[in-house]
């Protein structure tokens, strides 16, 4: 029975109500009732909506903790990324120091070329170790000193770091960067990217023949560079991964004659490059080549 106080009554008799102990119910006007419904309506709604306050203060406050763990495992992440592109880039450096070693261990004899690798050795060291701090710095977010570069002279000087003359491979090596243009880098950087982009290319054509091919030109504010190899390319469905650390295009296949790759050098480059605020992008198709397209800022 509806109770609601000040309200008038009307008595009639019904065998579809409860009655009271009269014998009759009591009836109210059709839009007091309506009224009656609509505050529980609205009474269910209100606390609804306040429950509803509370689940989602709660789910915020947990989020919040989920993202500082977030925050702290990607810390982790990054170290262990970073400790393999270290392993990666020193690796680069060190297999033409093992060449040197072994050709003047087989010219014992030979003072002049045992004085000219330990010369190469002494330089790969101290790249190694430039290299090694630039990795960590750009892992951390630090900003290393940039200055203003001659492109041509680092990308030469990757080559005489490499030891091995590409054209003993049936590799023809094209450097068409002008002499005089710069750029504004940490040079150690750029030459691992430049080193990077180069053995790819490399891995790509070996062991048949082709064309390295390295142009820069400038762009506005920017410097384009541009490493085209007419290797065997890269499938379509790679392309949208292929920044992607430890995503790699390489055979890993034992009897391929490939290399294995370690899917970290093309992660590496985009992070330098992201780090000196350039783009880098690339366009490839399946045994034709791969172009990689770099642009860095040309000033300060």
């Amino acid at each position: 029975m509806l109770a609601f106080s000040g309200l008038k009554k009307k008595h009639i008799k019904s065998r579809y109500n409860h009655n009271d102990e009269s014998g009759f119910f009591y009836l109210y006007p059709d839009s007091v009732l309506k009224f009656y419904i609509r505050s529980i309506a609205l009474t269910s709604i209100i606390e609804k909506r306040q429950s509803l306050h509370r689940q989602l203060k709660r789910h915020r406050y947990e989020n919040s903790g989920l993202k500082m763990q977030i925050g702290q495992l990607q810390a982790l992440a990054n170290i262990g990324t970073t400790t393999c592109m270290i392993a990666h880039e020193i690796n680069n450096l060190l297999t033409p120091l093992s060449n040197y070693a072994q050709l003047a261990m087989n010219n014992p004899d030979d003072k002049e070329l045992t004085a000219k690798v330990l010369q190469k050795t002494f330089k790969n060291c101290q790249r190694a170790s430039m290299v090694m701090e630039s990795i960590l710095g750009v892992a951390n977010g630090e900003s290393r000193s940039k200055k203003e570069c001659h492109l041509r002279g680092l990308v030469e000087e990757i080559f005489n770091c490499l030891c091995r003359d590409f054209s003993k491979d049936g590799i023809i090596v094209e450097n068409k960067i002008p002499e005089d243009l710069t750029v504004w880098a940490v040079p150690v950087n750029i030459q691992q990217v430049m080193m990077n982009l180069i053995l790819n290319g490399r891995d790509a054509i070996f062991p048949g023949n082709g064309t390295i091919a390295i142009e820069a030109k400038e762009s506005g504010e920017f410097v384009e560079i541009i490493v085209r190899d007419t290797g065997v390319g890269i499938e379509p469905e790679h392309l949208e991964r292929i920044f992607d650390p430890f995503f790699s295009t390489k055979s890993k296949q034992k009897d391929s004659g490939q290399p294995y790759g370690s899917g970290l050098g093309l992660a590496f480059c985009k992070k330098v490059v992201d780090e000196h605020e350039g783009t880098i992008g690339v366009e490839s198709e399946p045994q034709v080549g791969t172009t990689f397209e770099i642009n860095l800022p040309k000033n300060q």
